[in-house]
């Protein structure tokens, strides 16, 4: 719908009749107007009286597109549910070389833990409407995927096409924690989550999880972290099939210390189904913003009117120059 800022200012648009009810001018008396020299007495009197054929509505549409311009119409768009309150979670995701190991299962197929992790996680920031998100990648470095934004499908396209070795085999815990740390917006007040889904142990980076986790606890961030990984993995051999322990290089203790020292919770996810309890119960932990306000975007009218008007009044002085010109040349 169309809003008015000034409306008061229609008011204005029946002033041009006023032209025509005060009382005409006496012919005696001098005119205001001088007409330039350019033109003799015969022309001049042709002149004038072809501007007395202008049409009188193209004066009165030019004043009433100013006027209407004046009033500072205004596009109001649809109604867009803006968050009352902001929480900021980055999520951060292993892509070492373990994350190809296929001892998951999703939807009666095995997959490996990465594939299992897209679909999974994907479902779970669809559902975080009310937050801020942003991506990490991390392998022997760590990477920001996608900055802090409201925009969930681009973070969810982003993990999609993420891809495994496209930052290493190895795992850098320290440096994606400390990379989440100092991308969170220290100017807005916000809780500061880090959610952090690995499947190893540090084995890379610059920076320990225990000097990451001081710089965490320092800044007020709550870590989530999620061990991913079977317990247990058939896997065929010169001498049958046996039993062996995909998950043996994940660091338990170091991730649950990470998680309680900042008072958050460490989760173990065997399978899918595990996957899927744990968003559900972030989801409790941190509730997704429910309470929001509507704003309507605006957009901006008045230059329209204000363009048609000047067009009109510029073609108007265009014909009439040509005229006198025209007039000047016949003469001479």
């Amino acid at each position: 719908m169309i809003n008015l800022v000034l409306p008061w200012v229609l008011l204005a648009l029946p002033l041009p009749l006023l032209m025509f009810l005060l009382p005409a001018k006496n012919q005696n008396q001098s005119s205001a107007l001088k007409m330039p020299h350019l033109l003799d007495g015969e022309s001049a009197q042709n002149f004038s009286a072809k501007s007395k054929r202008a049409p009188r509505f193209l004066f009165l549409l030019i004043w009433a597109l100013l006027v209407i311009s004046a009033t500072q119409p205004q596009w109001l768009g649809e109604a867009v549910n803006v968050p009352t309150e902001g929480r900021e979670m980055m999520v951060a995701v292993d892509l070492s070389g373990s994350m190809q190991v296929e001892d998951m299962e999703l939807n009666g197929s095995a997959v490996n833990r990465l594939d299992m992790l897209k679909v999974v996680l994907g479902d779970f920031i669809e559902r975080r409407t009310g937050d801020k998100l942003g991506l990490i990648l991390f392998g022997d470095d760590a990477y920001m995927q996608t900055p802090m934004t409201f925009d969930r499908k681009t973070v969810q396209q982003m993990l999609d096409e993420t891809v495994l070795g496209l930052v290493g085999k190895q795992t850098a815990i320290g440096d994606a924690i400390a990379l989440a740390v100092k991308r969170f917006d220290e100017k807005k007040e916000s809780n500061r989550v880090l959610l952090l889904l690995t499947d190893g142990q540090n084995t890379a980076g610059k920076i320990t999880p225990d000097q990451a986790l001081e710089l965490a606890v320092a800044k007020g961030i709550t870590i989530y972290s999620v061990g991913i990984g079977a317990d247990v993995m058939i896997q065929n051999s010169l001498f049958g099939k046996r039993r062996i322990n995909p998950s043996s290089e994940l660091d338990e203790e170091s991730l649950q210390r990470l998680a309680s020292e900042t008072n958050g919770h460490y989760f173990r996810a065997k399978s899918s189904s595990d996957m899927n309890e744990i968003y559900q119960l972030l989801d409790e932990l941190e509730p997704i913003e429910q309470d929001q306000q509507q704003m309507r975007p605006l957009t901006a009218l008045f230059h329209w009117p204000l363009a048609i008007s000047l067009f009109l009044a510029f073609a108007y002085l265009l014909i009439v120059n040509l005229s006198v010109f025209s007039l000047k040349g016949a003469k001479s």
